[in-house]
């Protein structure tokens, strides 16, 4: 099975970053990316797609990533549910980054992954840069599946 996502799009607004309460530094932005659909009036569409970045990426991206930075990035599929304050059940889809490439026309560019940053020399991918000790459990019933 395969779950791989690759997204070259526009940030719609700076980074939200928060940490976890072990500590853990966990970012979520909006990827804003172009689509082949015209409007009837000649107008682009563009798809807003949720993401969301842990760690030394997460760190990275609140340093370096801004609203309208162009980035390139690489991850997985996720979707998950909760219950909000109202009792409702929520269904969230979004990417989980694991590599981001900043693609801004500045005199340098930036790579970010699951390594220490060490300038902006790009580093080698590491498909764990999310937190695997936060305990996230899913209650999926077989009435909550779409097909």
């Amino acid at each position: 099975m395969l779950n791989k996502v690759i997204l070259i799009g526009r940030t719609t607004k700076d980074v939200d970053l928060r940490k976890t309460s072990s500590g853990t530094a966990v970012a979520t932005f909006t990827l804003a990316v172009d689509n082949r659909f015209v409007q009837k009036d000649g107008q682009n569409t563009a798809d807003f797609i949720s993401c969301v970045a842990w760690n030394n990426t997460a760190e990275f991206m609140n340093n370096y990533v801004k609203k309208g930075s162009l980035v390139a990035v690489e991850g997985r599929i996720q979707t998950r549910n909760y219950d909000n304050k109202d009792g409702n059940r929520v269904y969230v889809t979004e990417v989980v980054v694991e590599t981001l490439k900043s693609l801004g026309s500045g005199s340098r560019n930036a790579e970010r992954t699951g390594s220490n940053y060490d300038g902006y020399e790009p580093t080698v991918s590491t498909s764990t840069d999310y937190d695997t000790s936060v305990d996230v459990s899913y209650d999926i019933s077989d009435d909550d599946l779409p097909f």
